[in-house]
């Protein structure tokens, strides 16, 4: 595991660091919530690829709660600080290993342990509240910080800030991640391959 934690989340140093390598938030396009391959597999590797052909970051979609989320992370972080009586430990990225092809971007490490927040509109919000539980759309990503940053446990929040947050603790899902770790290292010895055939064309 390597700490990066010299640079700013979101910056343009910080989306050179991730270039054309898969992270946690996009693990779901690999392997699903339920550990079966993803159908979206191809489409991520090509858009890999072409960050890694082009050195340019391929800019995702950002919606209005997207970019509220974004103002909201601090408020969210600073109250589940004075909830768990913790403080936590922000970083840029995180590399499973020395090879630097494969990463998380953790909203904040805790020591031991980590933390991912969400800052998602009222409906869903209440949504998160009644269900009690890590969101399934979140399962990959959080399992994913766990196995990259190799912690047991991690906490997911979901915060708005006219309701209470919810805070639930999730284990390491060794079953998952076994399966997850597998279809990793084929993702990206097939995205080292097709670097090879990219590199051989030009």
């Amino acid at each position: 595991m390597i700490i990066v934690d010299n640079v700013e989340q979101g910056s343009d140093a910080w989306k050179q660091l991730r270039l054309g390598i898969p992270t946690a938030s996009c693990f779901d396009k690999i392997i699903t919530s339920t550990g079966k391959a993803s159908t979206q597999r191809n489409a991520y590797m090509n858009k890999l690829l072409a960050e890694w052909l082009t050195g340019e970051p391929t800019e995702g979609y950002k919606g209005e709660w997207m970019e509220r989320g974004n103002v909201l992370e601090s408020d969210a972080r600073s109250l589940y600080e004075l909830i768990k009586d913790v403080e936590v430990r922000q970083v840029a990225l995180v590399y499973k290993d020395d090879r630097r092809l494969i990463a998380a971007s953790p909203d904040a490490l805790t020591n031991p342990g980590g933390y991912e927040t969400k800052c998602p509109m009222a409906s869903t919000h209440v949504e998160y509240l009644l269900a009690d539980k890590l969101p399934t759309k979140y399962k990959v990503q959080v399992q994913g910080s766990m196995y990259v940053c190799e912690e047991d446990h991690w906490d997911f929040m979901s915060y708005h800030p006219l309701m209470k947050p919810l805070i639930k603790r999730v284990d390491r899902d060794t079953r998952f991640i076994k399966l997850l770790d597998e279809e990793l290292k084929c993702f990206v010895d097939e995205l080292l391959e097709n670097r090879e055939k990219l590199k051989a064309m030009k």
